[in-house]
Formats: structure tokens, sequence, C-alpha cells
């Protein structure tokens, strides 16, 4: 049997941002549309991209607050405004936008009387705050704030749980989501058998990323997920005596990655992108300056090559080296003495 071949194919479909906004600071507006689609089709992508734009994209939060002059999360302080409670609310609002993987480590410490703002925050270089204006407590005698606070990037909600206390440090319900909303709807048209449809998007992000960073984020998070199934039927990727190993073509950064012969191997470490290797910000951002973005970047570089760009160090190689064998499955010393 004879499949019919598709009339309309991803080589024909265009997407285009048909209207953006931003209605504050903290909130932006962006609409899409895709075309053309079959019939079917616009409903699979739509439901897809929705759940992968709320559920698939990082963002970062604060997470815990530390003081010792606070007695518990409901109590007040003589000489501030709001109760700790609202303070602690106040914090959980604050939108950054950071390449931090993990959690790392800000504080806020002022004099009053004054109102504080997001813009007190003291904070890593990797990290910066969307709106400096969000307010936080206000002082109204000449006393001492100083708050230690812990700072996560991750994904989805996260809700405070009664044995995540500790002294003097209290947790916060942190809403990782760059993406507030998002909406899909379909226009159907032709008639029989030429019906097609335009898939519309709507959505609504914190500030933190553009409309359209998100589409791409998410976009590139559901492409990610489905890339270990290209590979079903590849000679080098298969499971042998009950080892769930994936076996790809070695290499070391002596030796260019011109001995990957698999095109369709390069083609899917195209679209693995270097901060799925969870590097150190000061590492990443050094491979991000030398336009290295993708695990098929940095395999075409010698680690000579690597040595040469600013800031980089034998121990960032040898850090290199261990994340790829951990994370996929990549034996480089093992390579070596076979070579």
């Amino acid at each position: 049997m004879v499949r019919e071949k598709i009339r309309v194919s991803t080589r024909t479909l265009q997407w285009k941002c048909v209207e953006s906004r931003t209605d504050s600071k903290c909130l932006y507006y962006g609409r899409f549309i895709l075309s053309p689609l079959m019939k079917g089709q616009a409903d699979t992508i739509g439901i897809a991209m929705r759940r992968a734009l709320l559920g698939e994209i990082e963002g970062t939060c604060i997470t815990r607050a530390k003081s010792e002059k606070i007695p518990h999360e409901y109590s007040t302080i003589v000489g501030i405004q709001e109760s700790i409670h609202e303070i602690l609310m106040n914090l959980k609002e604050i939108v950054l936008r950071s390449n931090l993987y993990g959690t790392c480590e800000a504080s806020i410490c002022v004099k009053g009387p004054r109102c504080v703002t997001a813009q007190d925050i003291i904070l890593p270089s990797y990290v910066e705050i969307v709106d400096n204006t969000q307010h936080i407590a206000s002082l109204t005698e000449p006393i001492d704030l100083c708050i230690g606070l812990q700072l996560e990037r991750n994904r989805g909600y996260r809700i405070k749980t009664p044995n995540n206390f500790q002294d003097g440090s209290y947790p916060i319900n942190a809403l990782f989501m760059p993406v507030r909303n998002v909406n899909h709807s379909i226009h159907s048209y032709g008639n029989g058998n030429e019906k097609h449809e335009i898939l519309f998007l709507e959505i609504w992000t914190n500030g933190s990323l553009t409309p359209k960073e998100a589409l791409y984020e998410a976009s590139r998070n559901l492409i990610d997920l489905f890339i270990p199934f290209l590979h079903a039927e590849e000679e080098n990727l298969h499971l042998e005596n009950n080892q769930h190993k994936i076996s790809l073509p070695l290499f070391t950064f002596h030796n260019r990655f011109t001995d990957l012969s698999k095109k369709k191997i390069q083609k899917a470490l195209k679209y693995i992108f270097i901060d799925q290797l969870e590097l150190p910000p000061r590492l990443y951002n050094c491979l991000k300056k030398s336009n290295i973005h993708t695990l098929l970047d940095l395999l075409n570089n010698s680690q000579e090559d690597l040595m040469k760009m600013e800031h980089f160090r034998l121990e960032d190689a040898k850090q290199i080296f261990g994340t790829l064998e951990k994370r996929f499955a990549i034996d480089l010393q093992k390579n070596q003495n076979k070579r």
C-alpha cells in the first residue's frame, strides 16, 4: 500500500505575530497564527503548545527568606507597617530574569524610615529584576531591615510545606512559570476534502520573557522531548543485555566532530542546547559569548579552540567532559584510549 503524499507539509507552514503589546513591565501579550494546517492538526499543536508553554519553561523566583529578628511568619515588627506574612507575599510577586542553574543567594539590608522596593535587593550579576518599583515593605521608624533571600530557577508551581520551616528561615510559594496564560483557537476554511485550519495562539507572560521568546522556548523544549523517538531505528542507538544506555559515536576535544559520520546524529545534537547541560553560569555565559549555543556547536570545537576563549580554564574542559559522560553517555576517556 502506497501512502498518499501529504499536501500540506511543514515546509509550507508559516507562522506570524499578528499582535504584540506591553500592558505593564510584568504583563506582555502576543498573538500568533500558524497556517495552513490540515483538519485536526491545529488542535493537536494547540493543546501540545499550551501545555509546553505553561509547564515546560523555566523561571526564577524567590523561594525562601531568612532573618534572625523574625520569630514566626505571622509576627509583626515595630517600625514596619506590613506584617512578616505580607512581606513574604510581596517577595513572591517579584519577577526575576536570569541564567541561574539551581539556587543562589541574595539579600536586602536597608535602614528606615523609607519604602523598601525590589530595587533594594542585592543580586548576583546574572540575575536581574523586571520591575524595580515592586513594593516590599514600608519602614516607619529608623530601624534596620536585613533579610537573606534564596533564589531558584525551576518550572511549574511549588507550594510550601509545613515541615519546610527552619529557624528564622521561611519558604515562599513559588510560581516559576513565566507564562501566565495561554489561549488557542482554530479557524477553518475550505470545503470537503480541501478543508484547512489556522491556529491562533494568545500568550501572556510576566515580563521575564516576551511571548515570542516563550513560544521559542516552549517549541524547543517540546522538540527535545520527542528527539529520542527519532532514533528508534538508528543502528548506533541500541539497547543491549537490558542495559538502558544509548551508545553514541564517541569523540575527544582533540579530534574534530567530523568523525561523526551519521548525519541524523548531527541533526539530533543540533537541537540539544547547552543550557540543558546545567553548567555553572560563568561557564555557560563564556560559551554563549563564543556563539556556542548547541551541543553540535560545542563538539565542533577542539580543546585548543575552547582554551583560546576568554575566561575559559582547563577545569572547565574537565567539567564539560564529566557532564557529557553523565548526561549523554559520551565516554570521552574511553574513546581516547581506543584511538
